[in-house]
Protein backbone atom coordinates (compact mmCIF):
# COMPACT_ATOMS: atom_id res chain seq x y z
CA UNK A 1 0.00 0.00 0.00
CA UNK A 2 3.10 2.65 0.83
CA UNK A 3 4.66 1.50 -2.95
CA UNK A 4 1.29 2.60 -4.25
CA UNK A 5 0.89 5.81 -2.52
CA UNK A 6 4.31 6.86 -3.20
CA UNK A 7 4.28 6.01 -6.87
CA UNK A 8 0.82 7.49 -7.03
CA UNK A 9 2.52 11.02 -5.15
CA UNK A 10 5.47 11.08 -7.64
CA UNK A 11 2.77 10.62 -11.36
CA UNK A 12 1.02 13.71 -9.82
CA UNK A 13 4.14 15.78 -9.25
CA UNK A 14 5.52 14.95 -12.56
CA UNK A 15 2.02 15.55 -14.04
CA UNK A 16 2.13 18.87 -12.12
CA UNK A 17 5.86 19.63 -13.02
CA UNK A 18 4.84 19.22 -16.85
CA UNK A 19 1.92 21.65 -16.69
CA UNK A 20 2.99 24.16 -14.80
CA UNK A 21 4.55 26.36 -17.27
CA UNK A 22 8.46 25.30 -16.26
CA UNK A 23 8.53 23.64 -20.02
CA UNK A 24 8.88 25.87 -22.85
CA UNK A 25 6.21 26.41 -25.66
CA UNK A 26 6.55 27.15 -28.77
CA UNK A 27 5.09 30.27 -27.81
CA UNK A 28 7.95 30.88 -25.29
CA UNK A 29 10.97 29.65 -28.07
CA UNK A 30 8.70 32.00 -30.93
CA UNK A 31 11.36 34.89 -31.90
CA UNK A 32 10.38 38.52 -31.02
CA UNK A 33 8.15 40.01 -33.25
CA UNK A 34 9.69 43.28 -35.70
CA UNK A 35 8.33 46.74 -34.25
CA UNK A 36 7.81 49.27 -36.46
CA UNK A 37 7.88 53.23 -35.93
CA UNK A 38 5.96 55.64 -38.29
CA UNK A 39 5.47 59.48 -38.62
CA UNK A 40 2.15 60.57 -39.47
CA UNK A 41 2.21 64.37 -40.54
CA UNK A 42 -1.13 66.69 -40.79
CA UNK A 43 -2.42 69.47 -42.75
CA UNK A 44 -4.09 70.66 -39.06
CA UNK A 45 -3.04 72.18 -35.98
CA UNK A 46 -2.03 69.49 -33.56
CA UNK A 47 -4.77 68.18 -31.57
CA UNK A 48 -6.86 70.07 -33.10
CA UNK A 49 -10.66 69.40 -32.32
CA UNK A 50 -11.76 67.48 -34.62
CA UNK A 51 -9.62 67.16 -37.76
CA UNK A 52 -6.15 66.80 -35.46
CA UNK A 53 -7.95 64.86 -33.09
CA UNK A 54 -8.65 61.52 -36.01
CA UNK A 55 -4.97 61.22 -36.59
CA UNK A 56 -3.93 61.04 -32.94
CA UNK A 57 -7.21 58.66 -32.66
CA UNK A 58 -5.54 56.40 -35.16
CA UNK A 59 -2.33 56.06 -34.19
CA UNK A 60 -3.53 54.99 -30.23
CA UNK A 61 -6.31 52.43 -32.01
CA UNK A 62 -2.87 51.07 -34.21
CA UNK A 63 -1.00 50.78 -31.52
CA UNK A 64 -3.44 48.81 -29.08
CA UNK A 65 -4.46 46.50 -31.10
CA UNK A 66 -0.62 45.63 -32.73
CA UNK A 67 0.09 45.36 -28.68
CA UNK A 68 2.20 47.97 -29.36
CA UNK A 69 4.55 46.60 -32.73
CA UNK A 70 3.22 49.48 -34.92
CA UNK A 71 3.94 52.55 -33.03
CA UNK A 72 2.66 56.11 -34.96
CA UNK A 73 4.00 59.52 -33.95
CA UNK A 74 1.23 61.93 -34.97
CA UNK A 75 2.83 65.67 -36.25
CA UNK A 76 0.54 69.17 -36.56
CA UNK A 77 0.80 71.30 -39.51
CA UNK A 78 4.43 72.93 -39.53
CA UNK A 79 5.66 70.50 -36.87
CA UNK A 80 7.46 68.45 -39.37
CA UNK A 81 6.41 69.72 -42.69
CA UNK A 82 3.59 72.58 -43.89
CA UNK A 83 -0.18 71.40 -43.87
CA UNK A 84 0.11 71.50 -47.74
CA UNK A 85 3.36 69.73 -48.12
CA UNK A 86 1.75 65.94 -46.67
CA UNK A 87 1.21 64.73 -50.00
CA UNK A 88 4.90 65.00 -51.20
CA UNK A 89 6.33 64.18 -47.56
CA UNK A 90 4.08 60.51 -47.95
CA UNK A 91 5.24 60.29 -51.11
CA UNK A 92 8.87 60.99 -51.03
CA UNK A 93 8.98 58.14 -48.03
CA UNK A 94 9.86 60.89 -45.83
CA UNK A 95 7.23 60.29 -43.71
CA UNK A 96 4.93 57.06 -43.86
CA UNK A 97 1.33 58.43 -43.57
CA UNK A 98 -0.67 61.27 -43.81
CA UNK A 99 -3.71 62.96 -42.88
CA UNK A 100 -5.27 65.78 -45.08
CA UNK A 101 -7.93 66.84 -47.69
CA UNK A 102 -7.56 65.67 -51.18
CA UNK A 103 -8.71 68.69 -52.65
CA UNK A 104 -5.59 70.02 -51.73
CA UNK A 105 -3.51 68.28 -54.45
CA UNK A 106 -5.87 69.28 -57.05
CA UNK A 107 -2.54 70.53 -59.24
CA UNK A 108 -1.02 67.19 -58.75
CA UNK A 109 -4.47 65.29 -59.85
CA UNK A 110 -7.66 67.30 -60.71
CA UNK A 111 -10.19 64.25 -60.18
CA UNK A 112 -7.96 64.00 -55.97
CA UNK A 113 -11.25 67.21 -55.37
CA UNK A 114 -14.33 64.42 -56.00
CA UNK A 115 -12.93 62.60 -52.95
CA UNK A 116 -13.19 65.01 -50.28
CA UNK A 117 -16.66 67.34 -51.98
CA UNK A 118 -18.41 68.29 -54.97
CA UNK A 119 -20.99 71.10 -54.51
CA UNK A 120 -24.54 70.03 -54.08
CA UNK A 121 -23.04 66.13 -54.10
CA UNK A 122 -23.41 64.06 -52.16
CA UNK A 123 -23.56 64.26 -47.93
CA UNK A 124 -21.39 62.03 -45.62
CA UNK A 125 -23.84 58.61 -45.73
CA UNK A 126 -24.13 58.31 -49.73
CA UNK A 127 -20.11 59.60 -50.49
CA UNK A 128 -18.85 56.54 -48.05
CA UNK A 129 -21.24 54.18 -49.80
CA UNK A 130 -20.02 55.15 -53.39
CA UNK A 131 -16.77 55.22 -51.78
CA UNK A 132 -16.81 51.40 -50.08
CA UNK A 133 -19.33 49.98 -51.92
CA UNK A 134 -19.84 52.15 -54.97
CA UNK A 135 -16.07 51.59 -57.13
CA UNK A 136 -14.80 54.72 -55.35
CA UNK A 137 -12.48 53.51 -53.51
CA UNK A 138 -10.74 51.50 -56.46
CA UNK A 139 -11.22 54.64 -58.84
CA UNK A 140 -9.33 56.75 -55.45
CA UNK A 141 -6.01 54.35 -55.41
CA UNK A 142 -6.05 53.98 -59.42
CA UNK A 143 -5.58 57.87 -59.08
CA UNK A 144 -2.92 57.79 -56.05
CA UNK A 145 -1.14 55.17 -57.34
CA UNK A 146 1.52 56.83 -59.84
CA UNK A 147 2.41 58.96 -56.40
CA UNK A 148 3.27 56.22 -54.49
CA UNK A 149 0.14 56.33 -52.38
CA UNK A 150 -2.39 54.49 -50.90
CA UNK A 151 -5.83 56.39 -49.58
CA UNK A 152 -8.31 55.21 -47.37
CA UNK A 153 -10.91 57.30 -45.83
CA UNK A 154 -10.25 59.43 -43.03
CA UNK A 155 -13.15 60.92 -41.32
CA UNK A 156 -16.31 62.73 -42.60
CA UNK A 157 -17.56 66.29 -40.96
CA UNK A 158 -20.88 66.01 -42.48
CA UNK A 159 -22.61 68.97 -43.88
CA UNK A 160 -20.42 72.36 -43.52
CA UNK A 161 -21.19 76.06 -42.98
CA UNK A 162 -21.48 78.45 -45.68
CA UNK A 163 -18.99 80.02 -43.71
CA UNK A 164 -18.05 83.84 -42.20
CA UNK A 165 -18.33 87.00 -43.58
CA UNK A 166 -17.63 90.40 -43.09
CA UNK A 167 -20.51 92.09 -45.04
CA UNK A 168 -24.11 90.77 -45.33
CA UNK A 169 -24.89 88.75 -48.66
CA UNK A 170 -28.07 89.75 -49.75
CA UNK A 171 -27.54 88.95 -53.90
CA UNK A 172 -24.63 87.63 -55.90
CA UNK A 173 -23.58 91.06 -56.67
CA UNK A 174 -22.61 91.05 -52.93
CA UNK A 175 -20.11 87.36 -54.09
CA UNK A 176 -18.28 89.58 -57.06
CA UNK A 177 -14.94 90.41 -55.77
CA UNK A 178 -15.58 89.07 -52.45
CA UNK A 179 -12.08 87.35 -50.99
CA UNK A 180 -12.56 84.28 -49.72
CA UNK A 181 -10.65 81.20 -48.37
CA UNK A 182 -12.35 78.03 -50.10
CA UNK A 183 -10.59 75.28 -51.57
CA UNK A 184 -11.65 73.13 -54.43
CA UNK A 185 -14.28 72.82 -55.94
CA UNK A 186 -15.91 75.22 -54.14
CA UNK A 187 -12.90 77.67 -55.18
CA UNK A 188 -13.65 77.07 -58.79
CA UNK A 189 -17.80 78.13 -58.38
CA UNK A 190 -17.11 81.20 -56.36
CA UNK A 191 -14.89 81.99 -59.49
CA UNK A 192 -17.35 81.51 -61.84
CA UNK A 193 -19.71 83.82 -60.10
CA UNK A 194 -17.13 86.79 -59.34
CA UNK A 195 -14.86 85.79 -56.49
CA UNK A 196 -11.30 85.23 -55.15
CA UNK A 197 -10.91 82.42 -54.00
CA UNK A 198 -7.79 81.82 -52.10
CA UNK A 199 -6.03 79.05 -50.71
CA UNK A 200 -4.95 78.99 -46.56
CA UNK A 201 -3.98 76.61 -44.18
CA UNK A 202 -6.63 76.49 -41.02
CA UNK A 203 -3.88 78.19 -39.00
CA UNK A 204 -3.58 80.89 -41.37
CA UNK A 205 -7.50 81.88 -40.75
CA UNK A 206 -8.22 83.92 -37.66
CA UNK A 207 -5.21 86.58 -38.83
CA UNK A 208 -5.87 86.24 -42.42
CA UNK A 209 -10.05 87.26 -41.62
CA UNK A 210 -9.43 89.85 -39.20
CA UNK A 211 -6.60 91.53 -40.63
CA UNK A 212 -8.64 91.70 -43.96
CA UNK A 213 -6.70 89.44 -45.85
CA UNK A 214 -9.85 88.40 -47.08
CA UNK A 215 -13.27 89.40 -46.57
CA UNK A 216 -14.82 85.87 -45.62
CA UNK A 217 -13.73 82.05 -44.90
CA UNK A 218 -14.84 78.74 -45.18
CA UNK A 219 -14.36 76.36 -42.29
CA UNK A 220 -15.91 73.76 -41.36
CA UNK A 221 -19.11 73.78 -38.67
CA UNK A 222 -19.65 75.31 -35.72
CA UNK A 223 -17.43 72.95 -33.35
CA UNK A 224 -14.37 74.10 -34.94
CA UNK A 225 -15.16 77.59 -35.70
CA UNK A 226 -16.14 77.89 -32.12
CA UNK A 227 -12.86 76.69 -31.36
CA UNK A 228 -10.63 79.14 -33.96
CA UNK A 229 -12.98 82.04 -32.41
CA UNK A 230 -13.64 83.24 -36.08
CA UNK A 231 -16.93 84.97 -34.38
CA UNK A 232 -14.49 88.06 -32.76
CA UNK A 233 -13.59 88.52 -36.73
CA UNK A 234 -16.36 88.36 -38.94
CA UNK A 235 -20.15 89.50 -38.13
CA UNK A 236 -22.53 87.17 -40.17
CA UNK A 237 -22.44 83.26 -40.10
CA UNK A 238 -24.36 81.55 -43.03
CA UNK A 239 -25.34 78.27 -43.81
CA UNK A 240 -26.27 75.66 -45.49
CA UNK A 241 -22.74 74.24 -46.64
CA UNK A 242 -23.32 74.13 -50.51
CA UNK A 243 -19.44 73.53 -51.40
CA UNK A 244 -18.84 70.50 -49.14
CA UNK A 245 -21.99 68.79 -48.03
CA UNK A 246 -20.38 65.90 -46.53
CA UNK A 247 -16.86 66.46 -46.55
CA UNK A 248 -14.50 63.64 -46.65
CA UNK A 249 -10.82 63.58 -45.23
CA UNK A 250 -7.69 60.97 -46.45
CA UNK A 251 -5.16 59.19 -44.77
CA UNK A 252 -2.79 58.36 -46.97
CA UNK A 253 -0.04 55.37 -46.49
CA UNK A 254 3.20 55.18 -48.61
CA UNK A 255 3.11 52.18 -50.62
CA UNK A 256 6.37 50.96 -49.91
CA UNK A 257 6.02 51.17 -46.29
CA UNK A 258 2.43 49.79 -46.13
CA UNK A 259 4.00 46.63 -48.06
CA UNK A 260 6.54 46.39 -45.83
CA UNK A 261 4.20 45.82 -42.76
CA UNK A 262 3.48 41.94 -42.17
CA UNK A 263 -0.12 41.18 -43.12
CA UNK A 264 -2.16 41.59 -39.48
CA UNK A 265 -0.25 45.08 -39.24
CA UNK A 266 -1.95 46.04 -42.30
CA UNK A 267 -5.81 44.56 -41.47
CA UNK A 268 -5.07 46.73 -38.40
CA UNK A 269 -4.19 49.78 -40.16
CA UNK A 270 -7.33 49.55 -42.73
CA UNK A 271 -9.55 48.49 -39.61
CA UNK A 272 -8.66 51.59 -38.13
CA UNK A 273 -9.21 54.26 -40.46
CA UNK A 274 -12.31 52.69 -41.20
CA UNK A 275 -13.27 53.00 -37.49
CA UNK A 276 -11.61 56.84 -37.14
CA UNK A 277 -13.66 57.64 -40.91
CA UNK A 278 -17.08 56.96 -38.63
CA UNK A 279 -15.68 58.39 -35.10
CA UNK A 280 -15.43 61.75 -37.03
CA UNK A 281 -18.28 62.10 -38.14
CA UNK A 282 -19.99 60.83 -35.22
CA UNK A 283 -17.77 63.36 -32.99
CA UNK A 284 -19.06 66.27 -35.30
CA UNK A 285 -22.78 65.50 -34.87
CA UNK A 286 -22.43 65.87 -30.85
CA UNK A 287 -20.50 68.82 -30.88
CA UNK A 288 -21.42 70.75 -33.47
CA UNK A 289 -25.00 71.00 -31.96
CA UNK A 290 -23.43 72.55 -28.36
CA UNK A 291 -21.18 74.59 -30.43
CA UNK A 292 -24.07 76.09 -32.29
CA UNK A 293 -25.75 76.98 -29.44
CA UNK A 294 -22.39 78.15 -27.85
CA UNK A 295 -22.07 80.92 -30.68
CA UNK A 296 -25.85 81.76 -31.11
CA UNK A 297 -26.57 82.51 -27.52
CA UNK A 298 -23.39 83.23 -25.43
CA UNK A 299 -21.69 85.18 -28.29
CA UNK A 300 -24.81 86.58 -30.01
CA UNK A 301 -23.70 85.36 -33.42
CA UNK A 302 -25.68 86.26 -36.51
CA UNK A 303 -26.80 83.02 -38.12
CA UNK A 304 -28.43 83.59 -41.34
CA UNK A 305 -29.63 81.16 -44.31
CA UNK A 306 -27.95 81.92 -48.24
CA UNK A 307 -30.54 83.66 -50.40
CA UNK A 308 -32.30 81.99 -52.14
CA UNK A 309 -30.99 83.35 -55.92
CA UNK A 310 -27.44 82.94 -54.35
CA UNK A 311 -27.78 79.38 -53.43
CA UNK A 312 -29.53 79.08 -57.34
CA UNK A 313 -26.64 80.84 -58.84
CA UNK A 314 -23.70 78.95 -57.02
CA UNK A 315 -26.26 75.65 -58.01
CA UNK A 316 -25.99 76.42 -61.73
CA UNK A 317 -22.34 77.66 -61.66
CA UNK A 318 -21.71 74.42 -60.22
CA UNK A 319 -23.08 72.52 -63.29
CA UNK A 320 -20.75 74.67 -65.41
CA UNK A 321 -17.50 74.03 -63.16
CA UNK A 322 -18.48 70.13 -63.13
CA UNK A 323 -18.80 70.35 -67.28
CA UNK A 324 -15.33 72.17 -67.70
CA UNK A 325 -13.62 69.94 -65.42
CA UNK A 326 -14.70 66.41 -67.33
CA UNK A 327 -14.09 67.95 -70.45
CA UNK A 328 -10.36 68.85 -69.20
CA UNK A 329 -9.59 65.93 -67.94
CA UNK A 330 -10.26 61.94 -68.37
CA UNK A 331 -9.78 60.97 -65.37
CA UNK A 332 -11.71 63.39 -63.72
CA UNK A 333 -14.54 62.55 -66.01
CA UNK A 334 -14.26 58.71 -65.50
CA UNK A 335 -14.65 59.51 -61.60
CA UNK A 336 -17.38 61.83 -61.57
CA UNK A 337 -19.46 59.70 -63.84
CA UNK A 338 -19.20 56.69 -61.56
CA UNK A 339 -19.99 59.63 -58.49
CA UNK A 340 -22.77 60.77 -60.42
CA UNK A 341 -23.95 57.56 -61.51
CA UNK A 342 -24.31 56.71 -57.44
CA UNK A 343 -25.68 60.11 -56.38
CA UNK A 344 -28.41 59.89 -58.81
CA UNK A 345 -29.52 56.28 -57.10
CA UNK A 346 -29.26 57.42 -53.88
CA UNK A 347 -30.83 60.55 -53.97
CA UNK A 348 -33.76 58.84 -55.34
CA UNK A 349 -33.79 56.37 -52.96
CA UNK A 350 -33.43 59.03 -49.54
CA UNK A 351 -36.29 60.93 -50.89
CA UNK A 352 -38.61 58.27 -49.70
CA UNK A 353 -36.67 57.17 -46.29
CA UNK A 354 -34.61 59.86 -45.05
CA UNK A 355 -36.25 63.02 -46.95
CA UNK A 356 -39.63 61.88 -46.27
CA UNK A 357 -38.60 60.75 -42.14
CA UNK A 358 -37.64 64.33 -41.32
CA UNK A 359 -40.31 66.10 -42.96
CA UNK A 360 -42.89 63.61 -41.13
CA UNK A 361 -40.46 63.83 -37.97
CA UNK A 362 -40.42 67.48 -37.88
CA UNK A 363 -43.90 69.00 -39.44
CA UNK A 364 -45.43 69.93 -36.33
Amino acid sequence: MNLIKQFVLVSVATLVISCGGKTQTPENNAEPQQTYEWKLVTSWPKNFPGLGKAPETFANYVERMSNGRLKIKVFGAGQMVPGFEVFDTVSSGAAQMGHSGSYYWKGKAPAAQIFTAIPFGMNATEFNGWLHYGGGMEMWRELYAPFNLIPFAGGNTGVQMAGWFKKEINSVEDLKGLKMRIPGLGGEVLKKVGGIPIALTGGELFTSLQSGAIDATEWVGPYNDLSFGLYKAAKYYYYSGWHEPGASLEFMVNKQAYESLPADLQAIIEVATRAVNQDMLDEYTAANKDAMEALVNVHGVDMRPLPDDVIDALRSASAEVMQEQSAADPTFDKVYKSYLKFQEGVKNYHKISELEYYLNRDNN
